[in-house]
């Protein structure tokens, strides 16, 4: 089944495609939406996530070949960029590792390469069974939104989608989202690839970004000082300006630190 996507912009500029990280869907992305007008834009909600809840079960890998099958779709032999998110980064990754001339730019924003261990995913449905009624309490949500830094202008959405997101769904999202490492084939895509992690992130995420780098030799890794995950939420403004700035001329923020691989 298709994906649930919202379209943007003229059809004859590069395409952007943004992929939302777990616990969103593609309102996370509005404020890249309203600053990216010279782009033909589209924001997907992955599969069981936002307006695509009705679709098939979610995996990485069947999400990557669904976001394929749009570009081609939608591309036109264009110009493509995709920014992705946490879970949406880790879609990407699968997609340059499965389309190795499609995608002229990816931007892979906090993405987790390095799999939990067995007791660790083993631990995921008992939890999930304990906490799962807690989705309903607007308290506990609202405890949430603050740790994914959603204001409350997005909050009555956010609580809107997680309250009525199934337990098998969290179940799902998150044992891909634990078990996901660097595909075989990632080194042979043909883009230009930034790679960021925020300063304050756990340092299992560092060194994701770090393995990325490692995986492949045309990507360029920045740290992003004072932020955790999720710099597109915390400062838009910061992030959309840099994005910008890399994909028009290669230059990054002279703050940044760079992760040498």
């Amino acid at each position: 089944m298709a994906l649930y996507y919202e379209e943007y912009g003229d059809k004859n500029k590069p395409l952007m495609v943004f992929l939302h990280g777990g616990g969103v869907s593609s309102w996370m992305w509005d404020k890249q939406i309203q600053y990216f007008t010279h782009y033909h834009r589209i924001a997907i909600d992955l599969p069981e996530q936002g307006k695509s809840n009705d679709k098939d079960n979610f995996s990485i890998r069947g999400s990557a070949e669904k976001i394929i099958e749009l570009i081609e779709k939608l591309s036109n032999n264009k110009k493509v960029i995709v920014i992705g998110f946490s879970l949406g980064a880790q879609v990407t990754i699968q997609m340059l590792s499965m389309t190795h001339d499609l995608i002229n730019y990816a931007m892979i924003n906090s993405a987790l390469v390095r799999p939990s261990s067995l007791f660790v995913k083993k631990l995921i449905k008992p939890s999930i069974k304990l906490t799962y009624p807690l989705i309903k309490w607007k308290s506990f949500s609202k405890l949430q939104a603050k740790t994914l830094f959603i204001d409350n202008e997005y909050f009555d959405t956010y609580f809107k989608e997680s309250s009525r997101m199934k337990s098998d769904t969290l179940t799902r999202i998150l044992e891909e989202n634990m078990s996901f490492e660097i595909p075989s084939d990632f080194s042979k895509a043909q883009c230009n690839i930034l790679v960021t992690v925020g300063e304050k992130e756990k340092t299992i995420m560092k060194k994701s970004a770090n393995d990325i780098m490692l995986n492949h030799s045309n990507c360029i890794g920045i740290i992003i000082p004072g932020v955790g995950h999720g710099v597109p939420l915390v400062n838009p403004e910061f992030f959309n300006q840099m994005v910008e700035k890399w994909i028009q001329n290669g230059s990054l923020p002279k703050e940044m630190k760079k992760i040498i691989n």
